[in-house]
């Protein structure tokens, strides 16, 4: 489907409405809502435009709006410091272990947060590769 570029936040904002209009349950919503943000992703601009028409639509139906781009905002947030996290643990492991080969890059890059937290912590008495294998295996999920 091809649109002018102006018509792209209200699109955007249309079919948000149209979304939590529908009632679906929250996993639909987070399904349904990424696939808007990807499809109709905004430049600044017209970002700037969504905002003001979200503005003049009803206070309740802004506000569940208003969850669904924040929620997006939130996972990016998080996406972001978990990216972070990993990067300087695999910094402090390549120092402090010698080079990780891409199987262990790999392991760390699927942790959690808080277990990158944790390795971060742990990876000061490591010494030895055999160290950060043996952290890994005793903290699988």
């Amino acid at each position: 489907m091809r649109m002018d570029k102006q018509e792209r936040p209200t699109a955007k904002l249309l079919s948000l409405q149209l979304l939590v209009s529908l009632e679906l349950n929250p996993a639909q919503i987070e399904l349904i809502s990424q696939f808007i943000d990807v499809y109709l992703n905004l430049n600044t601009q017209e970002e700037g435009i969504f905002q003001a028409q979200l503005a003049t639509i009803e206070t309740a139906q802004e506000e569940e709006v208003m969850e669904i781009v924040t929620s997006w905002e939130r996972r990016g947030r998080e996406q972001g410091r978990q990216q972070e996290a990993c990067a300087m643990v695999l910094r402090l492991l390549n120092r402090r272990v010698g080079a990780l080969t891409p199987q262990l890059q790999e392991v760390i890059q699927q942790l959690s947060t808080p277990q990158l937290e944790d390795l971060g912590e742990a990876l000061l008495d490591f010494s030895t590769m055999a160290d950060l294998e043996n952290w890994l295996m005793a903290h699988e999920d």
